[in-house]
């Protein structure tokens, strides 16, 4: 057979509908995923999807319909509920399947054994030009061989289905890139059978209670039927094997960096590329579930195009929002298959120091959005700033000057005093460091809690204040004397002579870079600056 590449040109998609009308076979572009179209009232039709596909026929499949008029138009089901009424106004068109009693006119070869349906108004312009143009609702799996990733650009789907399909319409790469999420309101509450783009808590948020089958994260039990598609076999999977690792960053790391580099391939996080020597297909950003689900299917195909790699470890997602229906596809593309590791310690502490207006804050900052917890000793001082007892300590040492009005501490006055000379500043540091290191130790326990495993603590004074003991690593910032000047002065905005009083009273460079073991030189450019500091986290995490 030799299989037509079409476009969503009008033309096009009246030669596709030529194609469906005759009882063929056509690919066809969605928001979702890439489906495998038939006319869904003919059985005979639907069946030969299975034979295409290679899917097992207990499997049901979804309609697709061009409007919801089509759903009583067709006589698609017995009853469309209140329910199914309310989340199609909220989430049509778009990546929400809709389970209702099966009406007259759906054939068994669609629902199996089954006495309900699953109907879908997909969002892609394409794709309901295409069921208009045929005249009749569609049935469409994922347009692909069973069990493989699911297609997100007609090049995939040609890949798989070239020349054992009539057509494939090509209309550019899927947005959502995971398959729509499925519910049933046949049940009471209304149940998640396979979670997609509208997520647990959207549709929560229009229904009120909803339920979550046991399958969606787990293996169906033996002899349990699959209410729908992707319930019952192993899915999404690429020729090599996949393994899920649920670990944190530096877990994953590691346990990567003790197999053969150029056997195997880690889906991961952006953040993680630059610790990982293997090979490795970034999924996206450690927060950004969308851009991963997006990205997932391609990534598990790309693959399978590294010759000498043959096994495949992925980051294991939390199941809030989004991360649900990754967890859904990865579980099934893994045979259930999941290497757990277990920390033996509850975190690791990264001191990081540098000269006052070396750029650390900045530095923290990109550490944040790698994944760590930062703690930030200055907002922790201002704290010490408040307790009692340190106030009348450093009242004591610098006079009642320091003071306002209403007993607080006057920061800036009080820096003029203690920066003045040497002798002030280790003064200084005696009365507010054992404050500042009580409380910054309370919320390295909270961040811990949170389940951050590795956390910063950014301090000038780590070395002064005795916190280096505390820390697992240390990473040294440095810049230039001009350039902590003019940094200085920007942010505090204080005098020149104030700001050289502070460069004065500290350590040179090389008091932080013999102590540090992993050391930035921040050179003012801001991508560079990201780039040293995601090599020097990398570094001390080896």
């Amino acid at each position: 057979m030799k299989t037509l590449h079409l476009t969503t040109s009008k033309e096009d998609i009246n030669t596709a509908a030529q194609i469906l009308k005759k009882g063929g076979l056509v690919a066809m572009p969605t928001e979702t995923v890439y489906g495998l179209a038939a006319n869904a009232l003919d059985g005979k039709v639907v069946s030969t999807i299975f034979t295409a596909k290679g899917r097992p026929s207990d499997n049901p499949l979804i309609v697709h319909i061009s409007a919801i008029e089509d759903i009583e138009k067709f006589a698609l089901v017995r009853e469309f509920p209140e329910k199914a009424k309310l989340l199609a106004e909220n989430f049509w068109p778009g990546p929400l399947t809709i389970i209702c009693p099966k009406g007259e006119a759906v054939p068994k070869e669609v629902t199996g054994t089954l006495d309900s349906v699953g109907i879908r108004l997909p969002a892609h312009k394409g794709a309901r030009d295409l069921i208009r143009a045929a005249g009749f609702p569609l049935a469409a799996p994922s347009a692909n061989l069973s069990g493989s990733p699911s297609p997100t650009t007609a090049q995939h789907v040609a890949a798989d289905l070239d020349s054992k399909i009539d057509a494939i319409i090509d209309g550019g790469e899927s947005d959502v890139g995971l398959e729509s999420t499925v519910i049933t309101v046949c049940t009471n509450p209304p149940m998640v059978l396979r979670p997609g783009g509208i997520t647990l808590e959207d549709l929560r948020e229009v229904l009120g209670e909803v339920a979550v089958s046991d399958a969606v994260l787990e293996k169906l039990r033996d002899g349990e039927e699959a209410a729908s598609p992707g319930m019952k076999y192993k899915h999404y999977s690429p020729k090599s094997k996949v393994y899920l690792v649920k670990a944190d960053d530096k877990e994953y790391r590691n346990f990567l960096a003790t197999l053969p580099q150029n056997e195997v391939v880690a889906l991961c996080y952006t953040e993680d590329v630059p610790f990982l020597n293997c090979h490795t297909l970034p999924l996206g950003d450690k927060d950004d579930y969308g851009t991963q689900a997006h990205n997932l299917f391609s990534a598990l195909r790309s693959a399978d195009e590294i010759d000498e790699a043959d096994t495949i470890y992925v980051r294991c997602p939390d199941t809030k929002g989004l991360g649900m229906a990754l967890f859904n596809r990865l579980i099934r593309a893994a045979g259930f298959e999941i290497i757990s590791l277990d920390s033996s310690a509850p975190y690791t502490l990264i001191g990081l120091t540098g000269p006052t207006g070396a750029g650390k804050g900045q530095v923290a900052a990109f550490l944040k959005k790698a994944g760590c917890g930062v703690v930030d000793a200055d907002k922790v001082a201002h704290k010490a700033l408040e307790d009692v007892e340190c106030i009348k300590n450093l009242t004591d040492a610098f006079s009642s000057e320091i003071l306002n009005e209403d007993g607080t501490v006057n920061r800036r006055i009080l820096a003029q005093k203690a920066f003045k000379d040497e002798e002030s500043t280790i003064l200084l540091n005696s009365i507010t460091h054992p404050v500042i290191l009580r409380l910054a130790k309370d919320e390295f326990e909270c961040l811990s809690a949170q389940g951050f495993c590795n956390i910063i603590f950014d301090a000038p004074t780590l070395f002064e204040s005795g916190a280096d003991t505390l820390c697992d690593r240390i990473i040294a910032v440095i810049a230039p004397k001009d350039t902590r000047l003019s940094r200085i002065l920007k942010r505090d905005n204080i005098t020149e002579a104030e700001a050289l009083a502070r460069i004065s009273a500290q350590k040179d460079n090389s008091f932080y870079t013999d102590r540090a073991d992993a050391v930035i030189e921040n050179q003012k450019d801001f991508d560079h600056l990201r780039l040293e500091s995601l090599r020097a986290l990398g570094e001390v995490l080896k």
